[in-house]
């Protein structure tokens, strides 16, 4: 019913992380230009792009089974109060849980990215 509302209050909460990261590796960023690892703005753009996603297509889900809709409350559970008791436990447990898959990828997706790097760093032995 409102499960997407988690992901779309984590990717609120990271794209503010994300913007002050990005100002904080602004001003402390050295002169030179090399690409010696992936900065952390980046890799939390990732994350957002993730979760705003994911948190659209849900929503527009939501919106195709009637679940929510353009008049107030917006959502049908609130005009209930049994089915907002439904909403919150559904928030609870599907929305935190996809939100956190999502991380744990985000995660994953990110030790890769590094791993490649480093791989892309070392110079290739050849055999004679």
């Amino acid at each position: 019913m409102a499960c997407f509302l988690v992901s779309a209050a984590e990717a609120v909460v990271v794209t503010a992380v994300e913007k002050a990261e990005e100002k904080r590796e602004v001003k402390s960023a050295p002169k030179k230009e090399t690409v010696e690892k992936i900065p952390f703005s980046r890799k939390l753009k990732w994350l957002t792009w993730l979760l705003w996603g994911g948190a659209i297509l849900l929503a527009f889900e939501h919106v195709w089974h009637g679940e929510v809709v353009p008049w107030f409350p917006f959502l049908t559970a609130m005009s209930d109060p049994e089915d907002k008791a439904e909403m919150f436990h559904e928030m609870a447990t599907i929305g935190v849980t996809m939100a956190v898959l999502v991380t744990v990828a985000w995660i994953g997706i990110c030790l890769a990215a590094d791993a490649i790097m480093k791989r892309k760093d070392k110079p290739v032995s050849q055999k004679a």
